[in-house]
């Protein structure tokens, strides 16, 4: 008998009471495409509730349905979907945000419910920016890098050499086994400590995260030896090259080459003439 009693009470308060509730309370959607925020109203006995929706972001709330209207960012790009859900039909990055929907019913006794519903949207990565080098000696270091910003969720990359995955520890596949490297999936870096010839190949980057994938184009890293003997050969001949210009240039000035005499009035020589006949400069020539 009480517990009849009991649904009974219930069953009478509900109904003089505005009770909402929603099916998903923290959708997602891809960008450019449409989502529904479910505002359901479960219990009501006010005939034309006043429904509203608040877009809440960074703390601050604006109104994106207010008197029967859409308006604020979702204005041409949203409706309501009877009797008070909210449907945005071309979702961008910026619709990401809490929404709070809002039911008045003044002719209920609990006159006032809310929900608030977290949207993500999540937006698809471009093509990220891949940077490899051209040229690595054997046993020197090398950083490949990769890196995109509109992905949202943040982008996790992979690596790729000769269009097989680069698998984060090198010990987990035969192919990369005598690799040394480290690479990190939320920073896009690929590090070898010291390359080795068979590090050599085409590299590229691919960025990902829920709502799709992008990639950059292959490069090429070529991977060479170092030519000792070339580069002891090599100083050998400059050495011997500026020896023999220090030893050229000692003997010039042994021999004269470099000494200058400063000409005056007293030591000019008047140039023979062709008559054989000497001139004597006169006072009024110094």
């Amino acid at each position: 008998m009480f517990n009849s009693d009991y649904r009974t009470l219930a069953s009478y308060i509900s109904t003089l009471a505005v009770i909402l509730k929603t099916t998903n309370p923290k959708p997602w959607v891809n960008e450019f495409e449409s989502i529904e925020l479910s505002c359901m109203i479960e219990s009501i006995s006010t005939a034309q509730p006043r429904i509203e929706w608040k877009k809440i972001k960074m703390g601050e709330p604006s109104y994106v349905y207010f008197g029967k209207a859409i308006s604020g960012d979702l204005e041409k790009r949203a409706k309501i979907r009877e009797p008070a859900s909210l449907v945005i039909l071309n979702a961008t990055r910026a619709d990401s945000a809490d929404y709070r929907c809002e039911v008045t019913a003044p002719n209920d006794q609990k006159s006032f419910d809310e929900i608030l519903i977290s949207l993500t949207v999540r937006v698809k990565p471009v093509v990220p920016r891949c940077s490899v080098p051209k040229s690595v000696p054997v046993g020197k270091p090398a950083e490949l890098h990769c890196l995109e910003g509109e992905g949202y969720p943040k982008s996790q990359y992979q690596w790729f050499r000769n269009k097989e995955e680069i698998p984060e520890n090198p010990k987990n596949s035969p192919k990369f086994i005598n690799s040394t490297y480290t690479l990190s999936r939320e920073l896009g870096t690929l590090k070898f400590s010291a390359v080795k010839k068979e590090d050599a190949g085409e590299y590229y980057c691919r960025a990902k995260n829920e709502a799709g994938s992008s990639e950059c184009g292959p490069q090429m890293m070529e991977v060479y030896d170092i030519n000792i003997a070339g580069i002891i050969l090599g100083v050998v001949v400059v050495v011997t090259v500026l020896l023999c210009i220090t030893v050229g240039i000692f003997c010039a000035y042994k021999r004269g080459y470099f000494t200058s005499q400063k000409q005056t009035g007293k030591n000019y020589k008047a140039p023979a003439n062709g008559d054989g006949v000497d001139y004597v400069r006169t006072e009024d020539e110094v």
